[in-house]
């Protein structure tokens, strides 16, 4: 609901604040006062186009600021919360301001956004209808969710929408699936030499480093177990040993004659005889250690390169061998077992396709129904408002699949028995079409979601027709919120709240005011729109009869 509209300097309005209620407001004046100005005002602060002299002139700056309240699910803190913007409690305020220079800024909430953010949350907060109302009623990319909301399709279009996209995802995975595989394909031969390759080797992680380590050992036994061999024959016992032990032998007989002068010397040779016994059992050790077949280092070489080799061939490190080799095993296995894989998604996204056909079968039948009965609704509403002879038509054409499911629907209409039936903007005069976005509205009443403008929609009709025309609107308003801009005075009796709207003039200063009327001020506003400037006794009382017959 459309709590209040602040306006600041915009074109003849200097500064005027409003606040208003529920239920049915009409907004009169005689022409010229300014009406137009009012909707221009609330359209600029709904994020719609900007007329080049909306800023007053001499103002440095204009603004409006239009503050709503809406329930607690609105759809449009949805949007809000999707888009960043804060909400305190259940209100939200929506303002713009313009400079001379043209330039205009968005607020949402006290938080600036761009004018595009703006109409859309405008969008979702106030429907305007009007003789030219092309983005409502006349939109025939309204007619399908206006059709499904009437018809209180809401759960079944949620659920096509929804068996759409599983749809999708199934033709998605399917899609990438095959992608997959057909690439794979084409390395199946690489593939499966690259694994008999790396079984044929059976590279294990350490290899490498465990055969360098041998082959270098190898070559360093080959440069010196030579020299250690001559050295262990030198201390052998033709060597150092046996001459020791011939010294030994003879300082051992002559001991006892040398009075214990030769202890020392015996024990040292002792000593020197043992160590070099134990030279010569390491260097024994050492050559048995060193002892090679020369065939282990062309083997060992040949393993170590093939290792490198393939290491390199395949861009990775020698020790990543047997993880590669995991790798293309299970990709080759992945790739043996694709088609079985593409079959089974196949049967999925075939599952998927036919329940989504089914439901949107469902769907369209449904809409048909739907259709017949609000198209003898909307038809039978035409005949209070004198167009008896009118017939309203919905279209309901295949559509090309897609989350809205296979239909695609329009609004259409006859003026004239035999004549053929069109899109109602084509067919219908200003006034028929006024009628006929009536009719239409009355029948397809969504209930308080948004507030509901309806600017002149009464323009060409008068009498028992505008009557008519009043007492249709009176009932939109019921448990919600309209504003209608009319110059007939049938339909100001039937408003809940009245407001006029008026010119003056002051010196070189004209000004455009609204005032809220009394119940006196009311019968004088809607005497004057019978009777024109003077107000004679017949129209106050007319007015009177008008407003008592309301009730």
């Amino acid at each position: 609901m459309l709590l209040s509209l602040g306006i600041r300097n915009i074109v003849l309005i200097e500064a005027l604040d409003l606040e208003f209620q529920d239920g049915l407001s009409v907004l009169t004046g005689e022409t010229g006062a300014g009406k137009s100005i009012l909707l221009d005002a609330l359209g600029f602060a709904l994020g719609r186009k900007t007329r080049r002299d909306l800023l007053r002139a001499g103002a440095e700056q204009g603004s409006v600021t239009a503050v709503f309240a809406c329930f607690d699910d609105h759809p449009v803190f949805a949007l809000l919360e999707e888009l960043g913007f804060p909400t305190a409690e259940d209100e939200i305020l929506l303002r713009r301001t313009i400079s001379q220079a043209g330039r205009s800024s968005a607020f949402i909430n006290d938080q600036r956004a761009s004018t595009e953010t703006l109409a859309q949350i405008g969008a979702l907060l106030v429907e305007v209808h009007g003789q030219h109302d092309d983005r409502g009623l006349l939109n025939p990319r309204s007619h399908r969710p206006l059709l499904d909301q009437a018809a209180g399709l809401t759960s079944e279009t949620a659920s096509v929408a929804k068996l759409w996209t599983d749809k999708e995802v199934c033709r998605m995975t399917l899609e990438t699936a095959r992608t997959a595989f057909d690439k794979a394909m084409e390395d199946a031969d690489f593939l499966r030499h690259s694994v008999e390759e790396l079984a044929a080797l059976a590279p294990e992680g350490g290899e490498d480093a465990a055969l360098d380590t041998e082959r270098r050992l190898i070559q360093a036994a080959a440069r010196i177990g030579e020299d250690v061999a001559r050295a262990a024959q030198e201390i052998s016992t033709e060597g150092a040993e046996g001459a020791l032990a011939a010294a030994l032998s003879r300082l051992t007989h002559i001991a006892e004659k040398a009075e214990g002068a030769l202890e020392a010397p015996i024990t040292a040779l002792d000593r020197a005889i043992a160590a070099l016994q134990d030279a010569q059992s390491g260097l024994e050790a050492a050559l048995e250690a060193m002892r090679f077949d020369p065939g282990r280092l062309e083997a060992v070489e040949e393993r170590l390169f093939a290792i490198r080799g393939l290491a390199r061939k395949h861009q990775v490190q020698p020790d990543d061998l047997a993880d590669l080799a995991a790798d293309l095993t299970n990709r080759l296995e992945a790739l043996d077992a694709g088609g079985d894989r593409i079959v089974e998604l196949e049967g999925a996204l075939a599952e998927a396709e036919a329940a989504y056909l089914a439901d949107a079968q469902a769907l369209t039948k449904a809409r048909r129904t739907a259709a017949d009965q609000i198209d003898q609704r909307v038809t039978a509403e035409l005949a209070p408002l004198k167009m008896e002879q009118a017939r309203f038509t919905t279209l309901i054409d295949p559509a090309e699949p897609g989350p809205n499911g296979l239909d695609r629907i329009s609004f259409t209409a006859s003026i004239n028995p035999g004549a053929p039936a069109g899109p109602i903007d084509k067919i219908a005069s200003g006034g028929e079409l006024s009628r006929f976005l009536l009719a239409l509205k009355v029948c397809l009443a969504s209930g308080p979601e948004r507030v509901m403008i309806f600017d002149e929609i009464d323009r060409g009709v008068g009498g028992a027709t505008a009557a008519a025309v009043g007492r249709r609107l009176a009932r939109l308003a019921d448990g919600a919120q309209v504003l209608v801009v009319t110059h007939s005075p049938q339909v100001a009796a039937e408003g809940a709240h009245h407001w006029q709207i008026a010119k003056t003039s002051g010196g070189e200063v004209t000004r455009t005011d609204v005032v809220a009327l009394d119940a006196e001020a009311r019968v004088a506003e809607i005497a004057r729109m019978l009777a024109g400037d003077e107000i004679t006794p017949e129209a106050r009382s007319a007015a009177q009869s008008l407003m008592a017959a309301v009730g």
